[in-house]
């Protein structure tokens, strides 16, 4: 335990609520300890896909009860559940992510007092290296538990992060010799830390004469069990074999479906239970007669050290796993205390050999083992070396002299952000064709056909901003339609007065251009474009015509049409918008008040839905 309270920025590499690991594990520890804790749930090490939806659902659901992505989940115990641009080797998009990402850091942080914290790293991406460079850490960990280059093909990019990662850290632990000796190639402070169990709660049910849960006690026994996530490296074809071969077996797999179990549904005696509490763990456990680790070997799993294994053995529970590199490991520093095959037939034999009547002493064996790699007495050696390093490190500090150039350095890269980051947007925005691609939803246009009537819709203040900004080419569009006969009225839908009543001067206009005041409409008392259609309808409905040009600004037209959909579904709407608007020329980069125009046109839509408009 660390003497000094210290806050702890943890950067990890899965959600709060995903499978319990080492990862809250520690963080509640330490946080029951007396340190406070911020854990910044995942920012990803690939692009998500269709199966990351239920994930990202639930990111949105954690960001919406929280307050700005922060909840409270224990004493000294914060989480932060981000929302980023899932792109995590873009640069555009980890310059977006690291600004709003410290952004609210450093706001939080002034709110809560959280100052130069312990950054323990479980993520190695390009952005979370960036938080730590940031943040002034006072010390800086990285624990890595996973080969994350070959857990997927997007994932290969992130090794030169890592390995700079490596480099900077003030304190590298590893749960594998393989990963140790990879991190040793560019550190000296590596250390190994395999992931422990939480032995209080498997030795307490184990003591107790409480029934087992039901789903597993209705359960025929022998029962061979596996708890953990059931993922792509979960060996479906051994375990398919171990159910076939071994029919007087109940195969019972506790844990969330990660990956297809169709195969394994086909077997009487295969059963899967789900994901359960983490609290409850231990209960299933100590129903298993035997524990599997049935991993598939490969690039990835040769750097993984099951955590599963010492929640068997802390149940005193025989365990069998196939021939990965930390479970030879293991039996050599604790004596072949896990049976290891390397075939299906040769696993299927273990099982039968470890469902034979053992020993007390036996059992006792594999529950000392178990206490040997517990998370109390890890957690303890973590923290003697966290304390070593913080000492080693303060007594190498020229005090006031570097905290000044702390400080200097911090405001020169803010401010050289702040730079680079507003001339990024002046080219996007004034330079590129970006807004006029953003705004492309909003635009509506249909060849004109036969209708009742043309409807236009003025521009008021409009996107110009000015009064009477629009209009015109509005209505030269109207009488263009007019005078080629797609429709023998005009609607002119518009309530603004400045001077004079908008509707009244786009009347004037048609009749100086040829249009008869007999085939003229007008509505005087619309505000905005929800008022158009509600007024105009009326006047539609008075004349029962039921199919419509309207007439707006391109940009506006999404807006509009949404509403006559939602208000007047009857109404044949089709957009007719002017072929050239001089406001929204685009033959260059776009001006302030093009940029403004466009961004009031999306707000609208979205205050329009929450009004129920749309």
């Amino acid at each position: 335990m660390m003497q000094r309270r210290s806050d702890i920025l943890c950067v990890s590499s899965i959600d709060w609520d995903f499978i319990w690991q080492g990862h809250q594990e520690i963080m509640s520890t330490l946080a029951a300890q007396g340190h406070r804790v911020l854990f910044i749930e995942n920012t990803g090490v690939r692009p998500p896909s269709m199966r990351d939806l239920p994930r990202v659902r639930q990111r949105l659901s954690n960001w919406w009860r929280s307050t700005k992505g922060f909840r409270q989940v224990s004493d000294n115990l914060f989480v932060y559940s981000p929302l980023i641009v899932p792109l995590p080797y873009s640069r555009p998009a980890r310059w977006v992510n690291r600004s709003l990402l410290l952004r609210s850091l450093r706001r939080w942080m002034a709110a809560t007092g959280f100052n130069r914290p312990i950054t323990w790293m479980f993520l190695p991406t390009p952005l979370a290296r960036d938080l730590v460079t940031r943040l002034d850490s006072e010390l800086t960990i990285y624990y890595c538990i996973d080969d994350f280059a070959s857990s997927s093909p997007e994932a290969r990019r992130i090794s030169a992060s890592e390995e700079q990662l490596f480099r900077d850290a003030d304190l590298i632990f590893v749960t594998s010799d393989q990963l140790r000796q990879r991190a040793a190639r560019f550190s000296n402070r590596v250390h190994l830390f395999p992931f422990g169990v939480s032995l209080e709660g498997f030795e307490r049910v184990r003591a107790s004469d409480d029934p087992l849960p039901a789903d597993i006690a209705a359960i025929p026994r022998p029962i061979v069990g596996y708890v953990g996530g059931l993922h792509q490296w979960v060996d479906c074809e051994l375990l398919c074999e171990v159910a076939q071969r071994m029919p007087e077996a109940s195969i019972v797999l506790v844990g969330p479906e990660q990956a297809d179990m169709s195969a394994l549904r086909t077997f009487p005696n295969v059963h899967l239970l789900g994901q359960k509490p983490h609290a409850d763990v231990p209960r299933y456990v100590k129903a298993f007669d035997v524990g599997l680790v049935p991993y598939r070997l490969s690039e990835y799993t040769a750097n993984v050290y099951p955590t599963k294994l010492n929640e068997y053995l802390a149940m005193g529970t025989p365990v069998v796993a196939t021939n990965l590199a930390e479970i030879r490991r293991f039996n050599a520093d604790h004596g072949d205390i896990v049976s290891i095959a390397g075939t299906p037939e040769g696993y299927v034999a273990a099982i039968r050999r470890a469902l034979r009547p053992s020993s007390d002493a036996e059992g006792a064996r594999k529950i000392s083992v178990a206490r040997t790699n517990s998370w109390s007495s890890r957690i303890a050696e973590m923290s003697k070396l966290i304390e070593t390093a913080i000492a080693t490190k303060g007594s190498s500090d020229t005090g006031w002299e570097e905290t000044l150039r702390r400080t200097y350095r911090a405001t020169r890269r803010r401010a050289a952000e702040i730079v680079v980051g507003l001339a990024a947007v002046y080219l996007l925005l004034f330079q590129t064709s970006i807004l006029w691609w953003s705004a492309g939803p909003l635009k509506l246009s249909s060849p004109p056909v036969q209708a009742d009537a043309i409807v236009v819709f003025a521009g008021g203040v409009g996107e110009s901003g000015q009064a009477g900004g629009g209009y015109q080419e509005r209505v030269k569009q109207a009488i263009d339609l007019y005078k080629a006969g797609y429709a023998k009225y005009l609607v002119l839908s518009s309530g603004y007065v400045y001077s004079f009543r908008e509707a009244e001067v786009m009347r004037a206009l048609a009749l100086d251009n040829g249009v008869p005041s007999s085939a003229i409409a007008l509505e005087l008392k619309a505000k905005s474009t929800y008022d158009n259609v509600r007024f105009v309808k009326e006047i539609l409905d008075d004349h029962r015509w039921t199919k419509i040009l309207l007439v707006s600004s391109p940009y506006h037209m999404r807006r509009a049409v949404m509403t006559w959909h939602r208000e007047a579904p009857a109404i044949t709407v089709v957009p007719t918008p002017p072929p050239q608007s001089q406001f929204y020329d685009h033959t260059r980069g776009a001006t302030l008040e093009q940029i403004r125009g466009i961004v009031w046109e999306y707000l609208a839509i979205f205050a329009y839905w929450r009004r129920g408009w749309l």
